[in-house]
């Protein structure tokens, strides 16, 4: 079963491998590394401070002893604008919309400290500080493993547990108002929420002071996570032993999380915003064998991973989702035997943009280099293997952006073909037969905008927006003998 854990900082992988899905193209340059590009500030915003007016809202990650933080804004009063609360929410019931406030010392840090109200106090706020009109944002907490960002429209009563509210869904806008706020986040990869759906999965992650590795062998640059898998498929009937199907490989990902707000004119909404993920892309994979033939293509899941990412915004707690299921696809007509290993690189990244004049539009760059390590294809026919992810991301636990990225490898062979490819130093090619054969890499990409995204206060969507379909490819080599 997933864990839905409510740390400041959880898994982040989710994060990544969604995203080589927002678009991989090929490149002949060479990508650039993870420490060479450029980065935003985003230093630390003081815990109880008022940003100052004109400077723009830091951007970093918040800190395990901020796991349980809340801020709270007061829309429309002098004094109003959004500061770090000592107040946490105790609980949160997601039918009802009700949720307890309480006070905590240290300036919110949760935890320990409660302090539970007088036994006179009625039904006022003012023991927890809570009124009608706050606007409040917290990491995740109890009933609320997305976060919560909402406004208080009723205060019901005191209890010693706090102050129960109702509330209503708010938008980011209320908290944020005019500020401007823009940074990149690398999200921990040591703290993963994962489910393996197949026997032969391994995870490997590196972090500074902090290493562990999974398969043998297997090297892993801080601040990466890496999944391995290996998997049988069916095997076409007919086919020798020498010719049983399997698809294996790794991918490796180093997530960052994207955020920008610009603040609009008054009750507007943003000028601007982003939400994406970028980051560096490893993965190689291979694909041996004899499939057995299928007029659709097989998928198999093989990892759910789940991040509730939590990102301070200044004062303000921002929690993004990220949800990522990796699978593999295979389509063969049971004919052509293959025996490829294929080395994708590169960077990515990946989100939602909005502006006044054009509203909400995807965002998908990607730089990458491809080699095949080994190529052979035998026998008339063709083959398609998929080493693909299907990503989610969003704020406070609406989906704002879905895709589904699909690197893949492609051959083909015509007449009678029996041709193996070696590359390194040197380039050599044995023919044993008379055809043609061509070995294609390449990636499908689909998604969806969603209304969502309009929790950061911008319109509303009519209906979901098509990512549209994006097909690149490229040829990994091909021969004729």
């Amino acid at each position: 079963m997933r864990k839905r854990a409510s740390r400041a900082v959880v898994p982040a992988l989710a994060a990544s491998a969604l995203f080589l899905a927002a678009g991989c193209s090929a490149s002949p340059a060479e990508p650039s590394s993870r420490a060479d590009r450029a980065r935003p500030a985003a230093a630390s915003a003081s815990a109880s401070a008022v940003q100052d007016a004109g400077q723009p809202l830091a951007v970093a990650a918040a800190p395990e002893a901020a796991a349980t933080s809340t801020a709270v804004a007061r829309p429309g009063e002098p004094g109003g604008r959004a500061h770090r609360a000592a107040l946490k929410v105790a609980s949160y019931d997601s039918k009802t919309r009700r949720a307890v406030i309480s006070r905590v010392s240290h300036g919110g840090s949760g935890g320990k400290g409660t302090q539970p109200p007088s036994p006179s106090a009625g039904a006022s706020a003012e023991p927890h500080g809570t009124a009608v009109g706050d606007v409040i944002a917290s990491a995740p907490a109890p009933g609320a493993p997305d976060g919560l960002l909402a406004r208080v429209t009723e205060v019901i009563g005191e209890s010693r547990e706090g102050t129960e509210v109702q509330t209503a869904p708010t938008t980011l806008d209320t908290l944020l108002g005019d500020d401007d706020a823009k940074g990149s986040v690398p999200v921990d990869p040591a703290s993963f929420d994962i489910e393996k759906l197949l026997p032969d999965v391994r995870v490997s992650w590196a972090k500074a002071g902090d290493v562990h590795v999974g398969p043998e062998g297997a090297k892993v640059p801080l601040g990466s996570l890496r999944i391995d898998v290996g998997a049988k498929v069916a095997t076409a009937p007919g086919a020798p032993a020498s010719a049983s199907a399997s698809v294996s490989g790794f991918v490796q990902v180093a997530p960052d999380v994207d955020f920008s707000y610009g603040g609009g004119a008054a009750d507007s909404g943003p000028g601007t915003a982003y939400l994406g993920v970028s980051g560096d892309w490893d993965a190689q994979w291979a694909v041996r064998g004899r499939a057995a033939a299928s007029a659709q293509p097989r998928r198999v899941p093989f990892a759910k991973l789940h991040a509730d990412p939590v990102l301070h915004v200044g004062p303000i707690p921002v929690v993004v989702n990220l949800d990522l299921t990796c699978y593999f696809q295979i389509g063969a007509d049971g004919v052509v035997t293959l025996d490829v290993e294929q080395h994708l690189k590169g960077d990515f990244k990946a989100g939602g943009t909005f502006g006044p004049a054009r509203g909400w539009t995807p965002v998908d760059e990607s730089h990458m280099t491809s080699s095949p390590v080994r190529t052979s294809v035998s026998a008339a026919g063709r083959v398609k293997a998929a080493l693909g992810a299907e990503a989610s991301v969003g704020l406070y636990g609406a989906v704002g952006v879905t895709a589904d990225l699909a690197p893949y490898l492609r051959g083909e062979a015509t007449g009678s073909a029996g041709t193996t490819t070696t590359t390194g130093s040197a380039v050599k090619t044995e023919a044993t037969a008379t055809g043609t054969w061509a070995l294609y890499g390449g990636v499908d990409l689909t998604g969806t905008l969603r209304m969502q995204l309009s929790v950061f206060g911008t319109p509303v969507f009519q209906r979901a927006i098509p990512l549209g379909a994006l097909n690149r490819e490229w040829k990994l080599g091909d021969g004729h003998v």
